[in-house]
């Protein structure tokens, strides 16, 4: 598929990769567009690339990946770019991809831009934006765990914690050559191009998603210190737990030992309070070990952990 943009100062050509033919066309005056058109047939992963050597003849060339699926890595959408003074031109571009809620007017405002500089950046700016509804998603996700947490705490938690930050790392991988890109054009073209009113709209909204993605790795980080903090309580909390259980139990476990051996003259066996004495013995030493404990303080609020008003239940 060919589209074909003409503004009254540049064009923004739209091609197809299996378009060879068109591409030859578009790429026929010069030998870095021709060179860049090989490269994309084999190429599905974020580069760039520019010349500066000729002033008045710069240009910018390499591709952008501008969608990405979180859970599938294959699953992703290249678009591949040459940019020059005079034309834009972009392989694979889908503008249906980014749920635009009017490419129309999006085109619109290129057709207002006084050079095909200013056209690529709108359309930065546009994917940018695409991002911003995203990453809006996203944010309910991140609000969603961060009440699971505390209400519905389970190992299940730890495990979607784990996946909210792996999409962040997704996104930020996504943001990185946009704003690699942005940088770039203003080496290739100068300082002028910076003071441009889409440069600066293109910036904002980078920085925006910057600053938001900066936000949410705090957060997420301070989600995943905090599933630490209570599961590292609840694992001491268990241990602490069996640990005085086994203690308490020590008395039964070697008197039921001693009267459980085999041995022929037993005194005890022949004591008609022997069973007595010894179910006694038993309850005396345990509660002997339980109030020692209890002294020491070492049995700790082990039996309180059903609190309603505690932050770990």
């Amino acid at each position: 598929m060919e589209h074909t943009f003409h503004s009254s100062q540049w064009k923004w050509f739209e091609l197809d990769i299996k378009d060879t033919q068109l591409i030859q066309e578009a790429t026929k005056n010069s030998h870095q567009c021709k060179s860049w058109a090989k490269k994309v047939e084999k190429n599905d992963n974020n580069f760039i690339n520019m010349y500066t050597g000729t002033p008045g003849e710069e240009n910018l060339w390499g591709s952008l990946i501008y969608q990405q699926d979180v859970e599938k890595r294959d699953k992703n959408s290249t678009f591949h770019f040459f940019l020059t003074r005079e034309k834009l031109i972009t392989i694979d571009l889908d503008l249906s991809k980014l749920n635009l809620r009017n490419a129309k007017t999006m085109k619109e405002k290129m057709h207002h831009c006084k050079s095909p500089i200013e056209g690529f950046l709108v359309l930065l700016s546009e994917i940018t934006a695409d991002f911003l509804n995203k990453i809006d998603e996203f944010e309910v996700k991140l609000y969603t765990l961060l009440w699971d947490i505390k209400e519905n705490n389970r190992t299940t938690i730890l495990d979607r914690a784990a996946a909210v930050d792996h999409e962040l790392l997704v996104w930020k991988n996504l943001v990185i050559p946009i704003k690699e890109t942005k940088m770039a054009a203003e080496e290739a073209f100068g300082s002028q191009t910076a003071q441009g009113e889409q440069f600066q709209r293109a910036k904002c909204r980078i920085e925006r998603v910057e600053t938001l993605l900066d936000a949410y790795e705090s957060e997420i980080k301070s989600v995943l210190n905090l599933e630490n903090l209570i599961s590292t309580h609840r694992g001491n909390e268990i241990t602490k737990t069996l640990t005085i259980m086994t203690t308490l139990f020590a008395p039964t476990t070697a008197l039921g030992a001693i009267w459980g051996m085999n041995f022929k003259h037993m005194p005890e066996l022949e004591w008609k309070m022997g069973y007595a004495f010894a179910g006694v013995l038993i309850v005396i030493s345990t509660v002997f070990l339980y109030f020692y404990l209890k002294s020491k303080g070492w049995m700790g609020d082990i039996l309180n952990t059903k609190r309603k008003k505690s932050f770990f239940r």
